[in-house]
């Protein structure tokens, strides 16, 4: 009866131990940003991701189940940059959650503590999906994922005080890493500087200028307008004036496009992961990196 009695003392015990403990939730926007959360946060927090990389992160619904998800959040980390704009102000709104509001520690918009390129200097609808606040697609910008890391670090402590030792910890393993892994990319990617890009939608903008390529025209004829035939046939003549090596689309978009101007222009077309689980062998931050990289040095060669 007394063992029995003390097994049960020690189960609630491990019970409570691990209540006062709980895994801290997290919502991600997208497969990025549960990535890096998962790399700071560790066993800390569950992560539940919004979206994959086979969707259009501009152009998401916010259904119940995602409200569902926020509903019980302590944290939420989203690209911002009004990427999400048409869906995650009503899964916030509706979710109920005071934590994860605007202004609130629990609620992370990267864009807004990372520099951003491609900022327009006029903002006009007639020219299509502008992003005023610069472009949104800061996955592919290295230095944007070391700055979100130190400040998903910062968050991570603020609501959860008694994690930050571990945090910072995690943080310092995720640097070091990150580090090295930069200076490979920029000798793996060497043969890439100066090659000229044709880009479906401005999605690796930020990769495009980490390696040194120079972008020379979209298959969109506007931001957030699909290709034209009439576009197309631009960019046709735009090559004997202006010539591309490589024609990139993303793992969520139509390969009909790039496919139709790469046999007109005989150059390669590429697909790249949008994000993390774009592709098999783009499992995590490091390897979207490497994964990308390589697609575009088989297509050059």
């Amino acid at each position: 009866m007394r063992s029995r009695l003390k097994l049960l003392l020690t189960a609630l015990s491990l019970l409570v131990a691990g209540t006062a403990h709980a895994a801290l939730e997290v919502f991600a926007c997208s497969p990025e940003w549960g990535a890096l959360a998962n790399e700071i946060a560790g066993n800390r927090a569950t992560v539940f991701v919004a979206t994959t990389a086979l969707q259009d992160v501009h152009r998401i619904q916010a259904r119940p189940s995602l409200i569902a998800r926020a509903r019980t959040a302590a944290l939420v980390v989203c690209t911002g940059a009004d990427l999400e704009v048409g869906w995650m102000p009503m899964v916030q709104s509706q979710s109920g959650n005071d934590r994860i509001q605007l202004g609130r520690p629990g609620f992370l918009e990267v864009a807004s503590v990372v520099p951003r390129i491609e900022v327009p200097t006029t903002v006009d609808r007639a020219l299509g999906d502008v992003h005023p606040l610069g472009n949104p697609h800061i996955q592919f910008g290295p230095k944007q994922i070391q700055l979100a890391a130190e400040e998903l670090t910062r968050r991570l402590a603020r609501i959860d005080p008694s994690g930050e030792s571990e945090y910072r910890a995690r943080l310092a393993d995720f640097t070091k890493r990150w580090g090295m892994a930069i200076e490979r990319w920029q000798q793996l990617g060497a043969p890439l500087k100066g090659v000229t890009v044709i880009q479906h939608h401005k999605n690796f903008s930020y990769l495009f200028d980490f390696l040194g390529m120079r972008d020379v025209g979209s298959l969109e004829p506007k931001p957030g307008v699909e290709p034209t035939s009439s576009h197309l046939n631009d960019l046709v003549e735009q090559q004997k004036s202006n010539p591309a090596k490589l024609i990139v689309r993303s793992s969520y978009q139509s390969p009909a496009p790039s496919e139709w101007l790469a046999q007109r222009i005989k150059v390669p077309a590429v697909m790249l992961p949008a994000t993390i689980g774009g592709s098999d062998a783009a499992k995590d931050l490091f390897s979207l990196y490497d994964d990308s990289i390589q697609r575009m040095l088989a297509a050059v060669k």
